[in-house]
């Protein structure tokens, strides 16, 4: 078991380049050799072809090759060579004791009598000739020096080779080993144009999207902690009352509200990036959160006040938007009290909700200042900009949603 992908990667190249030099000595070495046979055997062949022409002229069988030898009877054979010819083989290679080497060739010539052939046999000594056992033998101990050396430069080019390739994925590794919660992803690695730098590339668009996906969780258990909390401690303050009064219960049903829609932002929150955006009508959503208000009797028609356009596309969420707008929408309602105006208009991009505060009503509180924190959250979540202003005797939201290109 290899501890690291380059001694992994360098045992596989050396082991391919062993192999690889193995196979071609042994390949050499067997074409060397079948070579050397053929030539004999095409010698043999053309001797073999000259006797017969010359017999047929009414020649003799003698050989023109001093190392090729003719013989009429097959007593006076070599005794290596005689068993193969007894048996009736026409073409032999025979390897005797002490690094002999016989060739065998068996002929039918024309016999002085008809329908009687003489039978020749051709035999070689093909020991002078092996050129391949003659080399091995004088120069053997070069030819192994330089396929040991040959073979160490394949080893220290595999070992290079293993160093150049896993050197990108192992400096990979190390900055992922280094990197500690909340620092900036960014490897050096996705600058490559190659499965590396891909590699490098996602691995980091994952990680930045693992540590947005904690941070709105701690944003998430943090938020629900204050705002929940928050609204449960109004409820409990408003039931420890002996007798509730008539707006202590409204009180109650309003906090009640309103921690169903804290729920729901916090929740969208939680799931923004995993919610693709799109192109709607804003003013249909606004309509829509008006409806609502309208049918809980928590608005008035008379004092409501509209100034949009007929269609007002933006980009976004429309879910996460359609909350913000009834959040944006409750808060004025519950500040500015039963007899607060509401007025609605979109100009320069910058969509204002604006509501009238009694400066001698008595103040409810909702959420604190961390409400505003949760709904810029929410709509920085769409890319969208949120501003706040507060005045004696009014109350000023802006929302500057993200327009379509």
């Amino acid at each position: 078991m290899f501890k690291s992908i380059r001694h992994g990667l360098f045992a596989a190249l050396a082991g391919f380049t062993l192999l690889i030099c193995v196979c071609y000595t042994g390949l050499a070495l067997i074409v060397a050799y079948v070579t050397e046979d053929m030539l004999i055997d095409r010698l043999m062949a053309r001797e073999a072809a000259a006797i017969e022409a010359r017999v047929r002229q009414g020649g003799g069988t003698g050989v023109d090759e001093g190392w090729i030898h003719a013989y009429r009877d097959l007593s006076a054979l070599p005794p290596a060579v005689r068993a193969e010819a007894a048996a009736g083989r026409q073409r032999a290679e025979v390897f005797a004791g002490g690094g002999r080497h016989y060739h065998l060739r068996t002929l039918d010539l024309p016999g002085a009598s008809a329908g009687a052939p003489r039978r020749l046999y051709l035999v070689a000594d093909a020991g002078p000739l092996l050129v391949v056992s003659a080399v091995v033998r004088d120069i053997g101990a070069v030819l192994l020096a330089v396929a040991l050396g040959l073979t160490g430069l394949a080893l220290l080019l595999a070992w290079w080779l293993s160093r150049r390739l896993v050197s990108p994925l192992l400096a990979l590794a190390d900055a992922v080993r280094g990197l500690k919660p909340g620092d900036a992803v960014a490897f050096d690695a996705s600058r490559r144009r190659d499965e590396i730098g891909y590699l490098a590339e996602r691995l980091g668009t994952a990680l930045s999207e693992l540590h947005a996906a904690l941070a709105r969780e701690h944003a998430f258990t943090r938020d629900a902690g204050h705002e929940l909390r928050t609204r449960l401690t109004v409820m409990r303050n408003t039931l420890a009352g002996a007798q509730p009064d008539k707006y202590a219960v409204a009180q109650l049903r309003t906090q009640v509200d309103a921690m169903a829609g804290t729920v729901d932002v916090l929740f969208a929150l939680a799931r923004a990036e995993h919610v693709a955006g799109e192109t709607f009508d804003l003013r249909a959503s606004i309509e829509d959160a008006l409806l609502k208000l309208l049918d809980t009797q928590a608005l008035d028609g008379e004092q409501l006040a509209l100034d949009l356009p007929d269609r007002l596309p933006v980009s976004g969420n429309r879910h996460l938007a359609m909350l913000l707008i009834e959040n944006c929408l409750g808060n004025a309602l519950f500040h500015g009290g039963p007899g607060t105006r509401l007025a609605l208009s979109f100009a320069d991009g910058v969509l204002a909700i604006a509501n009238s505060v009694d400066p001698a009503r008595h103040r409810a509180t909702q959420g604190f200042l961390h409400g505003q924190n949760l709904l810029r959250r929410a709509a920085a979540a769409m890319d969208w900009d949120l501003r706040f202003e507060a005045g004696a005797a009014s109350y000023r939201v802006e929302l500057v949603p993200l327009r379509p290109r």
